[in-house]
């Protein structure tokens, strides 16, 4: 704001003041590119040409492969606030129908409107430099969160296929969905996801979609794998470190963007001997599926419909230690259906 005083002084000058932009307005967004997370038509505005820059490492191997209306993702990158080279802190998350809200500081904010599909985001310059903090909270969150409210269902569960039937590998945070994923896509299975699958809400059947371009372990991991031992290890912007790799690091694996499940297997590494594969409770199973949902009351409903399509499946709890049996009585399964 120009005190009385400077604007009498340009007004002496004859120099021209324009309030066509009020402060609080955040920059025009002057770029723009679309992309499709998961093959799903995605537009993306903004100032910067670092965030489209991330933008095409996050998103430009996917291809489109669903005809929804675009969603529509706003990013504006501040300038000249007081920046601070350390990461933002967490953001914390409120829902106030239609809106998500996030927001990690003044300046670190996201709105999501889950109804019109749309998400404005603003980031200071200091925040783009940390790169897997945006893309965790901001940037890679915005399109997967309109997925999971407008046109899938998100399944906390890693998908994996063997000979065409497809199975979801489903537990609780640690449980090891991400290393049996990798173990079966290590013994020749097709690789969908290790651990965000989306039940695609349209059809009849048991279809699941993954980001399977990605692989990620905790470091432990390499306890396990010995090509993982080395690796960089990633600090989680959740508080997780992990190794990411690009399935393309690894030309033996089989990657494929959906499969049809036939089984939902319930991971349990607890010390319980001897190690087998039991029939699971259904209703556990959908209520470990439904906490995580989120939206209108009509998009829950539909994914509370896409959720029994899927709980048609047959239902099994996998009781092991050894990873390698796991992997071969998942195989057994899959051919006899037992």
């Amino acid at each position: 704001m120009l005190t009385i005083e400077e604007i009498e002084s340009a007004c002496d000058k004859s120099t021209r003041l324009d309030f066509t932009r009020h402060v609080l307005e955040v920059p025009e967004l002057t770029l723009r590119e679309t992309f499709y997370p998961l093959g799903f038509p995605t537009e993306l505005r903004t100032n910067s040409a670092e965030i489209l820059s991330q933008a095409r490492d996050l998103w430009s191997i996917f291809e489109k492969r669903f005809d929804t209306q675009p969603i529509r993702v706003d990013m504006h990158v501040l300038e000249g606030e007081a920046e601070l080279e350390e990461c933002p802190p967490t953001p914390v998350f409120r829902m106030m129908q239609p809106l998500l809200i996030s927001i990690a500081d003044a300046n670190n904010a996201s709105v999501m409107n889950l109804e019109r599909g749309s998400t404005q985001i603003t980031v200071t310059r200091a925040t783009v430099k940390h790169c897997s903090y945006l893309g965790y909270f901001f940037l890679g969150s915005a399109p997967l969160c309109h997925i999971a409210s407008r046109y899938a269902t998100p399944v906390h569960a890693g998908c994996v296929a063997f000979r065409g039937r497809g199975m979801l590998l489903c537990g609780d945070s640690g449980a090891g969905k991400s290393s049996l994923s990798y173990a079966c896509a290590r013994a020749g299975w097709t690789y969908v996801t290790d651990d965000a699958s989306y039940l695609l809400n349209d059809g009849e059947d048991r279809m699941i979609t993954g980001n399977c371009h990605q692989v990620r372990f905790r470091p432990s991991a390499a306890e396990l794998f010995p090509e993982v031992d080395g690796l960089e290890i990633t600090p989680r912007a959740a508080g997780k470190p992990s190794i990411e790799l690009p399935t393309t690091a690894m030309p033996w694996m089989t990657p494929a963007e959906t499969a049809q499940v036939d089984f939902i297997v319930f991971l349990n590494r607890r010390a319980i001997e001897p190690p087998e594969l039991v029939p699971y409770r259904k209703d556990v199973a959908r209520y470990f599926m439904r906490q995580v949902l989120y939206g209108s009351e009509r998009s829950i409903a539909t994914q509370y419909a896409a959720l029994e399509r899927l709980l048609t499946a047959e239902i099994f709890e996998l009781r092991y230690r050894d990873l390698g049996w796991a992997v071969h009585r998942l195989e057994i399964l899959a051919r006899e259906g037992r």
